[in-house]
Parts: C-alpha cells; structure tokens; sequence
C-alpha cells in the first residue's frame, strides 16, 4: 500500500538518505494514513543520531536530546525527527533510566507499545511491519508488542493507552494484552496525575466514551477514580431508573456531543449518590441532594488529577444544576440563566437529555419533550437579545453615579433590583424606563 507523505517529510527522509543513513515515518502517522484517516503529526525515526541529524538541518529545535529526537522546522511544519534506540530498564515504571542509540529499525520498532504503532513506512521500501500490525487493524485489535506484561511494566501508562486506542478505533483488545492490564493495574500508581488525565480526556472524547467501563473492568478506576468503583455498585430501585449508578453514568456518556466538558459533566453528575442513599419503607431508593454533593466530588477528584479551574468550574456547575427543574416559560429560564455561567444553559440541556436517555422509559417521551421545549424557549431569548445579565442591563453604574449615587453596596443594591425587573419584563430593559422608577427600585428589596 502507497502512503502519501507531506512533501516537507518526505524531503527530510530524502535529505538523510542521501547522507548515508536511514529514515521511515513511524508510529501513529501511519497507522492512521493505513486507515485513511488523516493524521496529526508525522514522527520520523532515522539511524542518525541527533547531532547527525542537526547538522543535515538548518532550522532545528533540541527538543529532546537526551532521548534521540531533534525537531526540524520545514517552512510551517515541524517534524520531530527521533533516533533508533534501545531503551533501558524502566526502574521507576514510567520512563527508561536510559535510552541507547542503534542502527537497526528492527530494535526501535520492538520497544513501542501496541502493534498498530510499530510500523513504519518510506516511499521506496514501503510499509515496514515486523509485528502484525496491518494485519491487527484489519482485525480490529489493540495487542500489545511482544510480552505485553512487559510493555506495563516498562510503562504503566501503555495499559491507559490500549483502552484508549481501543475506544477511539471501536476496536477490542487482544486477551493477553487485556490480562496483562487486569494483572499489573496496581502499577498505574506510579503514573503522574496528569498523564492519567490526558488519557481519561481522550478517551472520553472519542466516538465510544461508554467504553470508560474498561477502565473499571480492568480495575484501573480503583487507582485514579475509587468513587467510581462504589458507584458501580449501588443500586436504584427507582421506576425512574433501569440502571445502577454507575451503569446509568456510563449509558448517559452514550447521548452526549463531543464536548468534553459536557462529558464530564455526566461522568461526575450522579458520582455523590452512593453518599447520599437513602431508602424508603417500600424499599424504594432516594438520592436527596446528590447533585451538589456530586458537584463537590467533581471538584476533588478533578483537582486530583489536575484539572484547570476553569474546567472544574464548568462541570461543576452542570453536577450541580443537573436536576434543577425549570418551568416552561421564558421568565423561568431567563432566571435560569441569570444563575448560571456563560453559555452554560444549552450544555445544561446536553446534561439533561443523556439524563433522560440513560433512565428508564418511565415519562420519557414528557421529560423530552420538556427538554425541547426548554431549547426552543431559550433561543426564543436569545434571538429577542432579553437581559438576563448585568453586563446587558441598559443602565449602568456609571449611569446610576452621574446622578449622584455612591458607589457602593447601595448601588449594587439598585441594579441588582433593576435587573430582577428586566428579568420579569424585558421590555423593561431601557435607560428611559429604568432611570424613570429609579426612586422605586431604591425602596424595593433584592429577592432571593
């Protein structure tokens, strides 16, 4: 098979080659080109080592020296550029003590995680593939290269990985791979926060975020993500459910838009409910107060795994405004919107309709409907620009000042009731009108 290489890759093989050593594309470049799918970055390996490399090149950055890889810039494009190398003894299950350079393909290939990303490709010679890894992606398979237990132990994060590349693919994992993860899962402790993280996110970000739940089959959730593994354990006797906690998380990643904060979200919405169980006479379950309660654990665990703020803020909000319920009509959802962040409302309908999907049939098509109607009404609002935000207020406080009122809590006080106003009657929403009952907003009280 024929892979169309960019030109500024292709001549960084040709400009090697012609000084007497080797270069292939190599790792997921081809793999993806080998799917037709286009990929993101074309990683060349070479028997050159870096300072060969560099000086073959006259815009290059040292970006991992230590390790072999030299990146050339060719126009716009950078290209890392990596040596053939034998790695060392990975005494701390993360990365090599050590790496030493080699001439042969056959030696960098061997090292590499899974047999779809060993394979290497050059225009002449063609596909290079030592391992099965065509043959692993006609079959749909995540396998690891040679001793798969090997592979972990070198690098706990690889098992992350297979589950991963076996979600973005819709592919499944070869058995021995599989035990090798369910067996050596407890390495995965010796992986930064961080690096677990990216992993988790674009796992969750691919066309099969359900497939999160290998993560917990393989027992790897007990090291990043315990909370989950009790989740899956609890029950909902509840005629508005058919599934367990955990389950109904896993069913509502199905109905989601590749947004990863709304992903998260409904990874985290019902997380605090094991906590907060309660059970009736009649034997029939009760979750009082789990969204804030699963809000605050969304913030623990993300702040774990080093989430940014902003982030955090995001998903938390949607936990915990999960279950509000919001009256068919724009006054109710302008205050809705009053309440929530930015652009959070049609995430928080996202969040509400993978809810819905992953419960029981009980009320569903009314719950949906409510749902639509909900979007409709909101861009109802939108379109009709109403105010629901201070900044949209068409009295400001530098207006309220020229007319001698302090700054202060006063102030706010008065735009706090303007606004409340605006809310109930946007055609309110004028500096006319405003200014005109501004002795009536003095006297009046924000309501809570």
């Amino acid at each position: 098979m024929t892979i169309k290489i960019p030109s500024g890759a292709e001549e960084i093989i040709n400009r090697i080659n012609e000084a007497g050593y080797e270069a292939y594309v190599v790792g997921g470049c081809v793999r993806d080109s080998l799917l037709g799918r286009e990929p993101n970055d074309w990683d060349i390996t070479t028997s050159a080592n870096p300072y060969e490399v560099k000086a073959l090149f006259r815009r290059t950055i040292d970006t991992g020296l230590k390790h072999g890889t030299v990146t050339i810039l060719m126009g716009d494009d950078q290209y890392e550029v990596t040596t053939y190398r034998i790695d060392g003894d990975y005494s701390d299950g993360r990365h090599p003590d050590n790496v030493t350079y080699t001439s042969l393909l056959s030696d960098d290939l061997k090292r590499r995680d899974f047999t779809i990303n060993a394979m290497a490709y050059h225009p002449e010679i063609g596909l290079v593939d030592l391992f099965g890894g065509e043959s692993d992606l006609k079959k749909g398979i995540v396998r690891a290269v040679g001793c798969a237990e090997d592979r972990f132990s070198e690098d706990a994060l690889r098992m992350m990985r297979a589950i991963r590349f076996a979600a973005q693919l819709g592919y499944e994992i070869e058995k021995d791979t599989y035990a090798a993860i369910t067996k050596l899962g407890s390495n995965l402790s010796k992986i930064s926060a961080e690096r677990i993280r990216v992993e988790m996110d674009k796992l969750l970000m691919s066309d099969n975020p359900y497939m999160f739940k290998l993560f917990y089959n393989t027992k790897l959730t007990s090291i990043f993500m315990p909370e989950f593994d009790i989740a899956m354990g609890t029950k909902q006797q509840h005629k508005h459910h058919m599934y367990d906690v955990g389950e109904h998380i896993l069913q509502s990643l199905k109905y989601t838009p590749a947004d990863k904060v709304v992903r998260l979200a409904m990874l985290f919405h019902d997380m605090a409910k094991p906590q907060a169980m309660q059970v009736d006479e009649q034997g029939v379950t009760h979750f009082w107060g789990h969204p804030a309660m699963s809000a605050a654990m969304a913030k623990d665990v993300m702040r774990r795994l080093k989430y940014d703020n902003a982030t955090i803020d995001a998903v938390a909000e949607l936990a915990a405004n999960h279950d509000r319920q919001i009256d068919e009509n724009t006054k109710s959802v302008r205050k809705v919107l009053n309440k929530l962040s930015d652009h959070a409302f049609p995430r928080l309908l996202n969040v509400k309709y993978a809810d819905v999907m992953a419960q029981s049939d009980y009320m569903r098509s009314e719950k949906l409907e409510s749902i639509k109607r909900l979007e409709e009404l909101y861009n109802e609002i939108i379109a009709d620009n109403n105010c629901f935000k201070m900044k949209d207020l068409a009295v400001g406080g530098s207006d309220l000042i020229g007319l001698g009122i302090t700054p202060g809590p006063v102030l706010g006080k008065i735009l706090g009731v303007m606004l409340q106003d605006v809310i109930e009657e946007p055609e309110h929403n004028t500096k006319e009108y405003l200014l005109a009952h501004l002795e009536e907003y003095k006297n009046q009280e924000i309501q809570e």
